[in-house]
């Protein structure tokens, strides 16, 4: 297959597949709003559709929805001193009102509507002169501060109509990349810094499909070289975006897999889904090919799970794992520093995972998945890899039993979808 098939193929496979449903539960929210500040049944009217969704920047599985409610402005009276609390129960009071069966809760800034496989935070503001709006912070006694989404999203049509429609692509593309790679960061930060880079450069400001591959290399290069820092000025409206965690070590091990993966030209499926994960097209045949080659020849079970077909995946939040090895008469080690020193790790050694760190909100759930690799794990048919709920105290307790690349993924999932995942690569000689 093309390169340009290839990532043609795989824009297709990221397009959001619900967008009815979603437009649905907009139109519902802003209805319940409209009749109760405004009398009225408009379900278009006063609300606009912000974020990642509102920026046409979203992909499948898509789980964090933005939208702003439009407040009459006078009703400004009853909220400017210290109401900033009551305003957010008012607007939670006439959503759940409307539809009591939905979960509805007020949090610090918004107001939270949960569905079945995504949610949706309404934010209520109070538009200004100059089409920025008022939006309140209920913390600490309450305050006002501004957004300006629509200078955000003005920017990123104006941006990437101007790059041939490649800004948009790149961050779908870029949100893939965090989902495999459990990259906690935020939709507008992934769009700012993809803007950043095609601002960097006329390259491919008229470039298609056939040059994503370079595009890709040359995106995570600019990332991985970026110097640190806590937040980014937005495009558009230059507001601080803040970085949840330092991304630049994960962005170099990609622009890596993507030197690989432009090496290996048209055959290589299998190396860009190493950088972007399931959405990336296999060759064509490839799963067929494999499937009949497998149960013709192998002797033990693919007992292999994947959290893609359990939850929908939309990573938001950082989540760090760390290993303790251990033997009885030897002091514990970490298993990150045996690598990093090229110290081997032998059988019959004791692991304990854990959580180092974890930036996900209570409450949430933990699932591991331990994957054994490698020709002595298929021998004693004992590939395992299936999806385990944790066992207690965000920990997992294995041992090296054969030798192979075995793999340990650990998932947070929180209403329903997994918000934060990391793995550790577990080699044992």
């Amino acid at each position: 297959m093309a390169i340009t098939d290839m990532f043609s193929d795989f824009l297709q496979n990221l397009k959001v597949d619900n967008a009815e449903q979603i437009s649905n539960r907009y139109d519902e929210i802003t209805g319940s709003l409209n009749k109760k500040f405004r009398d009225t049944e408009s379900k278009q009217a006063n609300s606009l559709q912000v974020g990642s969704y509102g920026r046409w920047t979203a992909i499948k599985g898509i789980s964090d929805l933005d939208m702003l409610y439009i407040m009459p402005k006078g009703k400004w009276d009853d909220y400017k001193n210290g109401k900033q609390y009551q305003l957010l129960s008012d607007v939670r009071e006439a959503i759940k009102a409307r539809y009591p069966k939905t979960d509805v809760c007020v949090d610090r800034l918004v107001v939270t509507v949960i569905y079945t496989n995504f949610h949706v935070e309404v934010q209520p503001v109070f538009e200004q002169d100059d089409g920025s709006f008022k939006y309140p912070d209920s913390y600490n006694g309450g305050s006002w501060k501004i957004t300006k989404p629509r200078e955000e999203i003005a920017a990123m049509t104006e941006f990437s109509r101007d790059k041939n429609n490649n800004l948009r692509n790149l961050c779908r593309m870029a949100r893939a990349w965090k989902n495999k790679h459990g990259v906690g960061m935020g939709g507008l930060l992934i769009d700012t810094l993809a803007h950043n880079f095609l601002k960097s450069t006329d390259y491919y400001d008229d470039k298609s499909f056939l040059y994503y591959d370079w595009m890709s290399r040359d995106f995570f290069k600019y990332l991985s070289d970026l110097p640190k820092q806590d937040r980014f000025a937005a495009l558009g409206s230059g507001q601080h975006v803040k970085v949840k965690k330092q991304f630049q070590r994960k962005a170099e091990k990609a622009y890596k897999l993507c030197l690989k993966a432009i090496d290996a030209g048209e055959s290589s499926h299998d190396k860009w889904k190493k950088v972007y994960g399931r959405p990336f097209p296999a060759a064509a045949n490839a799963t067929k090919a494999a499937t009949e080659a497998f149960e013709s020849y192998s002797t033990w079970l693919n007992t292999e799970q994947f959290i893609e077909d359990r939850y929908p995946v939309d990573i938001r939040y950082p989540l760090a794992l760390e290993c303790e090895v251990s033997q009885n008469g030897y002091r514990v080690n970490i298993l990150t520093r045996m690598l990093a020193q090229k110290i081997p790790l032998l059988a019959n050694k004791k692991l304990l995972f854990t959580i180092s760190e974890i930036q996900v909100p209570d409450p949430y759930q933990i699932k591991w998945k331990v994957l054994n690799r490698g020709a002595e794990a298929q021998r004693k048919d004992c590939i395992r890899g299936q999806i385990l709920d944790d066992g207690g105290y965000n920990r997992r307790n294995e041992s090296t039993s054969f030798k192979g690349e075995h793999v340990v993924e650990c998932y947070a999932i929180k209403n329903g979808i997994v918000v934060a995942k990391d793995r550790i690569h577990v080699p044992i000689q």
